[in-house]
């Protein structure tokens, strides 16, 4: 028999088109459909083959159910539920736990033979099956995060015009100003606490693929609820298209997005302006996130912004949190403290810089000024050393010119500077060479390597390499996922520098607090608690991250730690719980299915 409970059930989850409600003498309620016959009203086969009307096709409104990613549970469904929701013989007859459907999914991703397909399979598994997908990547974070993020990502946003099956999230053109508020609340859910946005133009090392992009808000807010806990129907991915300067995609007839030249300047700016107030407007008090733009917006947007919403920036942010973690543990393991180091930075964009400035900030807090900080920091762009006498140099990369000669060549900084860490964020494959990392291992007992650039293509230098032409001395962290490498007679277990270890708990922290900001204290405290969450165990095998398993528990301490501080400095709207950990970790989704009756 039917229930209160599955009535308003059904209600919540009409099926769309044009339908209609009707029932039966059995009281059954069904959902009553149009299919027509033609293509929009004309029916193109022969006189003879073609129909005098439409078909009526009515479904019991429990197919709607398992239509809905969000309520439906394949052969999970119990048998009281196959009968209450009309749904028995749309399905096999047996039942199976989610546990046994996690173990037939997982099978089916291993018996893909690329990366790629083994991506668009678990696409279509969250359009079918929200709960599966997130149990599943949640229960085998190792193996499925390199697929459902970076490296493979890239490749899946290089393609993806041709993968794209059923589109998440909201996208907004240059064509949409004056309207932007009304496109967010087509949003199917209105509840929205996070949002990650991009407008395409510089995604990961790929460069500006446009509407293309959409990969990555998509992936990020994923990996928010399988890492953070944040519910799936609480995030919302967001695409701004305002154009491209990628000559293949403006040639390109099945591109999905806007084939023109990209918007810039002052109707560029207006358009964020709409969208930030958009926003504002519809869902109050979210938390937004801004993703892969290019430099030449990424700084300015995140200063216009930070003081007047709450947003921040994770190339910017993020990675300088992440980074500095990767760094607290690297010098438990070299010795010292960051103030006893030398840090020469290849590339002077958004990571570099964002990990400089929170960098600064960590070891003056050991005491030493903030210029004496900065001289501990030196950058190379794509020019050369950043020095003082340069005249081509940007706002943000100024306060890193130091009084030196100037040298075009990376090599040649690191014999003359001897650092002790050198930290790749330039998108350039092959940077620290053999001579750079042997030249590190020859100054340094325990070389500080991080090759972050991603994806794998655009990576400094491997893992194996840095191992290699270091003796087994260097520290590593690279920016995508490495095998364990065993060379001089040692097995290293390389470090993933992912931001996935930060911005999952840091929104968390957001949400549980109803911060209205968010500060670059939070980040210092973010990358304080994700260091301590390494063990000497960890150490030993060379991994200055705690291993991806710990995930949820470090994003929950991540989370107190961030709405500690909101709290502290007042701008928490939440009350404060007399358990800050407890209340954050009950808060915290997990992929369980919904009991219809």
């Amino acid at each position: 028999m039917r229930n209160d409970r599955v009535d308003a059930k059904e209600r919540e989850v009409q099926s769309t088109g044009n339908q209609c409600e009707s029932s039966n003498d059995s009281g059954r309620s069904y959902s009553c459909a149009r299919a027509p016959v033609g293509n929009s009203g004309t029916d193109s086969r022969p006189p003879g083959r073609r129909r005098k009307k439409d078909v009526m096709i009515r479904l019991p409104l429990g197919v709607a159910v398992l239509r809905d990613p969000a309520f439906n549970k394949g052969s999970a469904f119990t048998e009281q539920e196959r009968d209450a929701l009309g749904i028995r013989g749309l399905l096999p007859p047996r039942v199976h736990a989610i546990e046994e459907q996690v173990i037939r999914v997982l099978g089916n991703v291993r018996r893909k033979t690329t990366d790629l397909d083994k991506y668009i399979f678990l696409a279509g598994l969250q359009d079918r099956n929200m709960t599966l997908f997130y149990r599943l990547l949640l229960e085998n974070l190792e193996e499925l995060m390199p697929i459902v993020y970076t490296p493979t990502v890239g490749q899946a946003c290089l393609e993806y015009s041709y993968i794209m099956r059923r589109p998440h999230g909201i996208f907004i053109t240059a064509k949409d100003r004056g309207g932007i508020a009304d496109l967010l609340r087509n949003s199917r859910i209105q509840d929205i606490r996070i949002i990650v946005v991009t407008d395409g133009e510089r995604i990961l090392g790929l460069g500006d693929i446009g509407a293309d992009g959409m990969g990555i808000p998509a992936g990020k807010l994923a990996l928010y609820t399988a890492c953070g806990g944040i519910h799936p129907y609480q995030a919302l991915p967001v695409t701004i298209d305002v154009g491209t300067e990628n000559e293949d995609l403006l040639n390109d007839r099945l591109y999905i997005g806007l084939r023109q030249r990209r918007v810039r300047g002052e109707a560029y700016d207006r358009l964020i302006d709409e969208f930030v107030a958009a926003v504002e407007e519809v869902f109050p008090g979210a938390l937004v996130q801004f993703e892969d733009f290019a430099n030449r917006n990424a700084f300015r947007i995140l200063q216009k912004y930070r003081d007047k919403t709450c947003c921040f920036n994770d190339d910017i942010q993020g990675t300088a949190a992440v980074t500095l973690a990767g760094l607290y543990s690297a010098v438990r393991a070299a010795g010292g403290h960051l103030r006893d180091h030398k840090y020469l930075f290849l590339g002077a964009g958004e990571a570099g810089i964002g990990t400089g400035d929170l960098l600064v900030s960590a070891i003056a807090a050991e005491g030493v000024s903030e210029a004496e900080a900065r001289l501990r920091c030196w950058f190379v762009d794509s020019k050369g050393l950043v020095v003082n006498s340069r005249t081509d140099l940007k706002e943000q990369k100024l306060p890193y010119a130091h009084d030196h000669e100037f040298i075009a060549d990376f090599a040649a900084c690191v014999e003359d500077l001897k650092p002790t860490a050198i930290i790749g964020v330039s998108g350039k494959p092959r940077t620290f060479t053999r001579q750079v990392l042997e030249t590190m291992a020859r100054l340094n007992e325990r070389p500080i390597v991080f090759a972050l650039s991603n994806p794998t293509s655009k990576t400094e230098c491997t893992a194996e390499e840095a191992y290699a032409w270091t003796e087994g001395r260097a520290i590593f962290a690279g920016g995508s996922p490495f095998d364990p490498v065993r060379t001089h007679g040692m097995t290293f277990v390389p470090a993933q520098g992912n931001n996935v270890y930060i911005f999952p708990g840091v929104g968390l922290g957001v949400i549980a607090s109803r911060a209205t900001h968010v500060t670059d204290e939070m980040f210092l405290v973010a990358a304080r608690s994700l260091a301590q969450h390494v063990s000497y165990a960890d150490l030993s095998q060379g991994r200055v991250y705690p291993p991806l398993p710990k995930i949820r528990e470090v994003s929950a301490a991540i989370a107190a730690e961030v709405a500690e501080v909101a709290y502290r400095r007042g701008l928490a709207l939440n009350p404060k719980p007399d358990d800050l950990g407890a209340y954050i970790k009950s808060i915290m989704y997990y992929p369980e299915y919904h009991r219809f009756v």
